[in-house]
């Protein structure tokens, strides 16, 4: 891991004197390479797949680690939405000229070199990498055993794409221990990585958050809230729901918990389970909801604090927007949130009130995405306040220098 670490400081050395030309240049290396090479990765993807069916990995998982023709060449087109976005470095974020004639810039560059300690996403191996040398980062990537040999692929592509323009290969690096201890290792890297950034679920994140001595950006798991306001639009609030539980279940913005008005749940809960029941989603309800529509099965107090990935929600039956503000903020991962509702009043008061780092108001909590942000890829969905939070594109890759130019001044 040292070794890794020295190579890293070394690439962003390298790193800091790359223009943005260089810089898109491999970053389209990178998509050309990984389009021309999706047999091989598929073929390496394959064999994670089968060893995660053999360990019993669920479907969620499952799904988050499978990897086509179709993924791999989003994964590209995500590449050149990166090279088409402004280069984050460099940029004068604010300028002063004081009294005594020192003019004093702040600047965006680069945090450093970051390391990402992740699970079953060979996705992100790609999406993180790109997103780190655009930003001006070295990168050393850290996957989970689900995936490793899917990461081991998708990092040798990279690598040996941005080497064919003259970039040092070592901006990218990959920890091809799963262990324990490799994880443990990174977490202590003081004085090599600058910054950790955790992407997984709830025990990888706070595994890491309680650990690490190295400075943390904390990603989220994602028990997402849909609020069915009493003036809802109940076609439209089933649409909605249906899209946030079942378009993809493996995801963190995904809709774990609905929460419906008890005004409207015998009119809302029938139409959102029956297009629910096209997937054969489990409802899970507390007392209300269960009598609300037939098939319901009752909730637990746990089920309402639970990020499932898999086909079941719950539902929460309140009798207030307030009620409703309150079971989000108590069971809230602070991800995403949505209210479904006609009623601009109860819109901006939830929208206040809700304490997570993307509000909605009567659209789907699947769009909490970097690239549906605009961002191009993204690094993470960062839940905690400091730095960054919400979807982390390139802007939160960079800190700030001061730079100071004087004329002789003295203090």
């Amino acid at each position: 891991m040292i070794s890794l670490g020295k190579k890293a400081l070394e690439a962003k050395d390298f790193l800091a004197s790359v223009t943005e030309a260089q810089k898109n240049e491999a970053l389209k290396a990178i998509a050309d390479a990984l389009r021309e090479n999706s047999k091989t990765i598929i073929e390496a993807n394959k064999i994670d797949i089968d060893n995660g069916e053999k360990a019993g990995l669920g479907k969620g998982l499952i799904d988050r680690l499978m990897l086509d023709e179709k993924r791999i060449c989003d994964i590209a087109d995500s590449v050149i939405n990166v090279i088409n976005l402004p280069d984050p470095c460099g940029i004068t974020l604010d300028e002063i000229e004081r009294p005594n004639g020192l003019l004093i810039k702040k600047v965006s560059v680069p945090i450093g070199v970051i390391g990402i300690i992740y699970e079953a996403r060979p996705n992100v191996t790609a999406d993180a990498a790109v997103l780190c040398l655009k930003s001006s980062n070295a990168v050393i990537l850290r996957g989970g055993k689900e995936a490793i040999n899917s990461n081991i692929a998708i990092s040798s592509v990279m690598r040996a794409a941005i080497k064919s323009c003259g970039f040092d290969e070592n901006c990218i690096q990959l920890v091809t221990d799963t262990s324990r201890n490799s994880a443990n290792e990174m977490m202590k890297m003081n004085g090599y990585l600058d910054c950790l950034i955790p992407r997984g679920g709830k025990n990888l994140i706070q595994s890491v958050v309680e650990n690490s001595t190295v400075p943390v950006i904390e990603t989220g798991s994602g028990n997402c809230h849909i609020y069915v306001d009493e003036y809802a639009d109940v076609d439209m609030a089933a649409e909605i729901v249906f899209n946030a539980k079942t378009q993809r279940i493996s995801v963190c913005n995904s809709c774990e918990s609905l929460v419906v008005h008890s005004a409207i749940i015998n009119k809302a809960m029938p139409k959102i389970k029956a297009l629910l029941d096209k997937k054969n989603v489990e409802i899970r309800g507390d007392e209300r909801a269960v009598l609300s529509a037939e098939g319901i099965i009752s909730a637990s107090e746990a089920d309402f604090s639970t990020e499932y990935l898999d086909y079941i929600i719950s539902v929460k039956t309140v009798d207030s927007l307030d009620e409703a503000i309150r079971h989000i903020n108590k069971h809230s991962t602070r991800h995403s949130e949505a209210i479904i509702t006609d009623n601009d009043a109860h819109a901006r008061e939830f929208m206040q009130r809700i304490d997570s780092s993307s509000v909605y108001v009567n659209a789907s909590t699947r769009f909490t995405d970097g690239g549906e942000f605009g961002l191009g890829a993204e690094i993470g969905i960062s839940t905690q306040k400091l730095h960054a939070r919400g979807p982390m594109g390139l802007r939160e890759l960079t800190t700030t220098k001061y730079l100071v130019f004087g004329n002789g001044q003295t203090r």
